[in-house]
């Protein structure tokens, strides 16, 4: 039983290693999240991933980038390629495909074939973008983000609350402004947000678990309205997150239009946007 790498997480009883090395994860970000949610991904069995994103290795990446080297930042390597690199170490066997390039140029093609989609996002507009066409394709779309020792979680998944139901006016603000880290393609620039490893972890965990429970089909055991974590009181709560009924995502926005009615989370959480 020793030599089974997988011998422990059969022991949580409902762990079916078929269902894990047979379905289909897309990771849409490869920066800090992305790192720790595909290193989780291919040491539970994932062997299925598809890698988007249009950012190259820099040396601020490095504190917190398991799979990227001092190299890769003076190559100015594809986030893409050095975490496809990297995992595969991890897992040989792993199929893994790269697409180094926005996650709007990949138009259908982002939900084509994809069971769970990981967003580890930097931006509101891509998060939108890929919430979006994850309601459209009825795939479910797990939705990570930090500040510092801040990080949320989100689950869009079935008839509940998707991604735009928790936006407010300030997130519409900054819906097309984009934040690279390398400070190319940008057509709007902000101050860079705090990041550290520990939070990212922690939050890349919950989003991997999360698509763990949705692909042995826990429904009942997915996390409903939004994981907040606080890691300087190492709190952690889910906050209440209801369908807007403006939302475009749940076709009933002309009905109540001009009735003033809002819902969703706000407060910290609008700060959270470092992928």
């Amino acid at each position: 039983m020793d030599r089974d790498r997988h011998d422990r997480a059969k022991r949580l009883g409902w762990f079916d290693m078929d269902k894990v090395s047979h379905a289909k994860v897309t990771v849409v970000g490869c920066g800090a999240l992305g790192n720790e949610a595909v290193k989780d991904l291919v040491l539970l069995g994932f062997r299925h991933i598809t890698l988007v994103d249009m950012d190259r290795v820099v040396g601020a990446n490095l504190n917190r980038c398991l799979f990227f080297t001092d190299a890769d930042a003076e190559k100015g390597t594809a986030k893409v390629e050095a975490v496809k690199r990297g995992a595969l170490v991890l897992a040989p066997e792993a199929e893994i495909k790269a697409h180094s390039k926005k996650v709007e140029d990949l138009g259908e093609g982002l939900v084509k074939d994809a069971d769970v989609l990981l967003g580890c996002l930097d931006n509101i507009a891509a998060r939108l973008h890929v919430n979006g066409h994850a309601r459209k394709a009825g795939v479910p779309y797990i939705d990570g983000a930090t500040n510092g020792l801040i990080g949320k979680v989100q689950v869009v998944a079935g008839e509940g609350p998707c991604l735009e139901c928790s936006m407010n006016r300030s997130h519409m603000k900054v819906i097309n402004m984009r934040q690279s880290c390398t400070g190319e393609d940008v057509s709007f620039y902000t101050p860079r947000l705090a990041a550290e490893i520990t939070t990212t972890s922690i939050v890349a965990a919950v989003q991997v678990r999360e698509a763990l429970k949705l692909v042995h089909g826990l429904k009942d055991s997915v996390l409903k309205g939004m994981f907040y974590y606080d890691g300087m009181k190492n709190e952690s709560s889910i906050l209440e997150v209801e369908v807007n009924p403006r939302c475009p995502h749940h076709g009933v926005a002309k009905a109540l239009e001009g009735t003033g009615s809002t819902t969703g989370a706000s407060g910290e959480v609008d700060d959270l946007g470092q992928g």
